[in-house]
């Protein structure tokens, strides 16, 4: 079993067996949980409301049961040592010096994130590679779509001095595209389109990625020694959480995520799913096969596909490339959201998304498992509203029992209901243990399997694992109802044709928590909540208590958003020692290196507050190195007369009456005129004073004071 082997050498039969275990094992699971409804229900006839119960409720339970099937399959392969059908078995046993390699890029596409963070993060993985002494068969590229033009100017100086630091000028490239079109798999296109074919190889990561050079190298070894695999997708793990609500997320990403990675390798195999970032592709399959269809009609269901990864993994694997898992690597991470309703707007992107590939379920080139994927990504938001229905029609259909038979519900013999309908208790109360069972074993058997691998003292020790895992437990039963609510929204929204706009993804905590913001997103679910649970209270005190759980979510959510979203109550969990990963107490170097370059960087000249919001503006055109470093970034373009006049125009206007005169569109207009900008920065100099706009007088006034510090001093 230690010997290397090849993907290609995979018994197919083998395969065929594992999947029908795990369809067995989810369809006993769900008949079973499914005729213990049916039997609760069928005491008097079947009403067409207990028909509809019933049918959602096998619906709900067997997406409930894909994950428990998933986990116990994953504790049979943990248990035993692994999978002896992995793909980083293809390179076990092998040094880094002795691994195959092939030409790579490193791409990242960036959307208004924050420099430091950003190059910072290639840093270290540029060192990483570096210290491998395999930095010369990888090239970076940060790939820009900013509109903000702060965030756009930060950006260009950041390169420049990260080229100059590391001597990376031929290795390290960025790029600003003019136009962004198709979001992010737009800008990955537009790569491959220009510089794609020149690699064998590309490294797919995001603004928040890491990814140690060992594990880059160790990709590209594998896909090297399988050429018929097309997308090699790592398991990132969650780091660097500062809030409690990030905390919480990254503890049982790593504690909970082995269990179900280990069992989705068990059946996936080489038709496994590519989550769009922390992944090798194989370029030239890429090209050729991965071009996103555009949809029918318009979005939110039509058009361009937002959610492309599943789409790319079901393309690649539909023209006869393998698309694999590599469960077990390690050095790979990412950052989670910093707080709840972070977390919830980006699942508002992630579920237009999802829905979209509706469209594609039929769609007959794709093998029968990406098939599944893309329906379990429906249902992974879809089952939100199911859910609510269901608990919306088993209230209405208690409260119906109730009214009609009030006089005959209270007598000698103890009742109560359970799942919205009236029931004996030993009956009820075994189909309630055993969904508990479904939900909660699978965390159970990774505490146990931390502790019988003495891996508990990575986690802070035994007591503090078990401590943290019944804390999570606790809160995770609170947020359920609060995504519940969340993604219901968000589904009736897509139903309804309202779209999603692309915004930048928040990854920062902050130490003040938006209490009004928090209000107005949690308003609705707390008012629902308080009159759901105060109808079922007056009306059947019983049913009141089994609702509690998710009663106690929704009324507590804006304080339990807020005290999940404070970083001094995520550093106070840190300093008692709970959830604490593996990550936090045996850091990998790349992480320690990435946590101290942030607390030594200076992010960014702090300017006065009637400068803030123009101020990569004022740098390009005020500075003469920043000025240089924009304008040899852009490309020379020479428009017509009307073109050229109106450019004129602006200049003018921008320094006679300054940067709040002007709109957005016209602002980024000049910053993309090469001409205009070379313009902007002699005139400037020029001009009397007289003759600027105030907003101008103070720039000059203060970057006077700040020659002292040169503009590049600040983004070392």
């Amino acid at each position: 079993m230690g010997m290397p082997f090849t993907v290609e050498q995979v018994d197919r039969s083998r395969v065929g067996r594992r999947r029908i275990t795990f369809l067995t094992l989810t369809f006993l699971l769900t008949i079973l949980a499914s005729w213990f409804m049916a039997d609760l229900l069928w005491r008097d006839g079947m009403t067409v409301l207990e028909w509809i119960i019933l049918l959602l409720f096998a619906i709900l339970f067997a997406h409930i049961a894909v994950g428990f099937s998933t986990a116990l399959l994953g504790f049979y392969v943990l248990n035993r040592n692994g999978d002896p059908y992995r793909i980083t078995r293809s390179i076990e046993g092998e040094s880094l010096a002795s691994l195959p390699m092939a030409s790579t890029a490193i791409v990242m596409p960036v959307f208004n994130e924050d420099p430091s963070r950003v190059f910072e993060g290639l840093r270290v993985i540029y060192r990483s590679l570096e210290l491998s002494g395999r930095l010369e068969n990888f090239d970076f590229f940060i790939l820009s779509d900013s509109n903000n033009p702060n965030n756009w100017i930060q950006e260009e100086v950041a390169w420049v001095e990260l080229c100059k630091q590391l001597n990376g000028f031929g290795r390290i490239f960025y790029r600003k595209r003019r136009i962004s079109i198709n979001k992010k798999s737009g800008n990955v296109a537009d790569f491959l389109r220009r510089w794609g074919r020149q690699y064998r190889y590309m490294a797919v990561l995001d603004a928040d990625s890491i990814m140690t050079g060992e594990s880059l190298i160790k990709l590209v070894a594998m896909m090297e020694r399988n050429p018929k695999v097309g997308i090699l997708q790592t398991a990132p793990r969650v780091v660097n959480g500062v809030t409690l609500y990030s905390r919480l997320q990254q503890f049982s990403n790593r504690l909970y995520s082995p269990l179900f990675l280990a069992g989705l390798n068990y059946w996936h195999q080489g038709e496994s799913n590519f989550w769009g970032h922390n992944a090798v592709i194989r370029v030239a399959p890429f090209i050729d096969y991965c071009c996103l269809p555009e949809l029918p009609g318009r979005e939110p269901f039509g058009g361009r596909i937002l959610s492309h990864d599943f789409v790319e993994a079901a393309l690649m694997r539909g023209a006869g490339w393998g698309v694999w898992l590599a469960y077990d690597l390690d050095g790979s991470y990412e950052e989670g959201p910093p707080t709840l309703i972070d977390s919830a707007k980006r699942d508002r992107r992630w579920c237009q998304g999802n829905m979209q590939h509706s469209w594609l379920l039929s769609e007959r080139s794709f093998h029968p498992a990406n098939r599944f994927h893309l329906l379990q990504g429906i249902m992974g938001y879809v089952a939100s509203p199911l859910w609510m229905l269901f608990l919306l029609i088993s209230t209405i259909h208690t409260f119906r029992e109730v009214l009609a038979h009030r006089m005959n519900i209270y007598h000698a013999e103890a009742y109560t209901s359970v799942f919205g309908y009236v029931v004996e208790v030993p009956e009820a109360l075994a189909l309630f243990l055993f969904t508990l069972l479904l939900l909660f074993l699978p965390k159970v058997i990774a505490v146990l399997l931390a502790l019988r691998q003495e891996r508990g003292r990575a986690y802070g020790g035994a007591f503090r694992l078990v401590l943290s895992a019944l804390l999570e437990v606790i809160v995770s039963t609170l947020l359920a109802p609060i995504n519940m609510m969340f993604n219901t929204k968000f589904v009736l929204y897509i139903l309804m044709g309202q779209g999603v706009a692309w915004v930048t993804q928040k990854r920062e905590a902050s130490e003040d928590t938006d209490w009004r913001e928090a209000i107005i997103t949690h308003s609705g679910q707390m008012s629902f909540g308080l009159v759901w649970g105060v109808s079922a209270f007056i009306l059947v005190p019983s049913f009141f208590w089994w609702l509690s759980p998710v009663l106690a979510g929704l009324v507590l959510s804006a304080p339990l958003s807020i005290f999940l979203g404070k970083a001094g109550f995520g550093r106070r969990a840190r300093e008692l020692g709970l959830f604490l990963t593996p990550d936090e107490t045996q850091p990998p170097q790349e992480l320690v290196r990435l946590e101290r370059h942030m607390e030594e960087c200076y992010r960014h000249m702090q300017p006065i507050v009637q400068l803030r919001d123009d101020y990569g503006l004022l740098q390009a055109v005020l500075d003469p190195y920043v000025n240089a470093v924009h304008v040899s970034l852009l490309r020379q373009r020479r428009g017509s007369h009307a073109v050229r006049s109106y450019f004129v125009t602006l200049r003018k206007k921008l320094l006679a009456e300054g940067p709040a005169r002007l709109t957005h569109r016209e602002k980024m207009a000049l910053l993309l005129d090469p001409e205009s900008m070379i313009w902007l920065h002699e005139q400037l100099w020029k001009q009397p004073s007289e003759q600027l706009a105030e907003w101008w007088r103070l720039a000059m006034r203060q970057y006077n004071v700040l020659t002292a510090t040169p503009v590049t001093a600040l983004y070392r």
